[in-house]
């Protein structure tokens, strides 16, 4: 078997894991809060992760941090497990899944926005029509179809859902600057995210033993959400001829997601939650199109 098809094969199996995650965070919630759901998962990835490290011979890359990465780690940790997926589980309580998951996809679009006053980027003209055809999606989405309204069906749960891709945004552009091995960071991030979330939910004093079905959710969401299905990513992208080849597969993830949102959750999928996916996703597509072209 070629590497090209070895890379589609990783690929697709990524797209598949990424599109059970949002069913599997509804679902999931139904037996726990989001607290201790992310005490569960990012505890799973940070074991998942040291694994990792045992078997790939990184150990001696670890010894090698020094403080200032240790404490670069801590603060990233901070936004990325605990911060976005505290604001993102939260948001899914909230908000039908067919409404949270494509919100959360507005991510790309933050960051070429966070890129212009933190990397000193300059925003063009693609940029602002890629903001504006994802706006209008995010518009279809909060007001159930009905933009002009303004009427929002859960305020709250589409400003974390929005709020949540702009803390990860930041993590992603904090993130491309540290050059240590994604395994480590990896490691380092969970862990920390781990300690903050345990920490978190001990000075929230909730005492609710978790539901067997809950903890094994919050398992896969750690397993397959935040763990090793970022490396069968990375897998993909190292194999195939060009990342655009393997890249775009992304796309379908979402509506792959609906498709198991309506069958597994048993939602029922509305138009507005298809158009303003589509929207959003335009819009991100017209955002990395323009990077491409540069």
């Amino acid at each position: 078997m070629s590497d090209q098809k070895k890379a589609y094969l990783y690929a697709i199996a990524a797209v598949l894991f990424w599109s059970t995650v949002a069913s599997a965070f509804k679902i999931t919630l139904q037996y726990m809060s989001p607290v201790l759901m992310l005490l569960i998962a990012s505890g799973v990835s940070a074991v998942i992760f040291f694994a990792m490290l045992a078997f790939g011979g990184k150990f001696h890359l670890l010894r090698a941090c020094t403080g200032k990465d240790l404490l670069r780690s801590f603060l990233l940790g901070g936004l990325n497990p605990f911060l976005y997926y505290l604001m993102l589980f939260k948001a899914y309580s909230l908000l039908p899944a067919q409404e949270a998951q494509p919100l959360n996809w507005t991510w790309p679009i933050m960051l070429a926005l966070l890129s212009v006053p933190i990397l000193k980027q300059r925003i063009g003209l693609r940029s602002v029509a890629a903001l504006l055809i994802s706006f209008a999606g995010v518009m279809f989405i909060s007001t159930g179809g009905d933009p002009l309204s303004l009427h929002f069906t859960n305020p709250s749960g589409a400003f974390l859902a929005l709020s949540s891709s702009v803390v990860w945004a930041l993590f992603w552009i904090f993130n491309v600057r540290d050059g240590r091995d994604e395994r480590v960071k990896l490691f380092l991030n969970f862990s920390a995210g781990f300690i903050l979330t345990a920490a978190f939910f001990l000075a929230a004093g909730a005492s609710v033993p978790p539901a067997f079905p809950g903890i094994i959710g919050a398992a896969y969401i750690g397993l397959f959400e935040m763990g090793i299905t970022f490396f069968v990513w990375l897998k993909a992208l190292t194999l195939s001829r060009t990342t655009a080849m393997v890249g775009n597969l992304v796309y379908a993830s979402p509506f792959l997601s609906l498709v198991l949102i309506h069958y597994i959750v048993g939602e029922e999928i509305q138009a507005s939650s298809i158009l303003g996916l589509v929207l959003i996703l335009s819009g991100v597509a017209v955002q990395q199109w323009g990077r491409r072209e540069k």
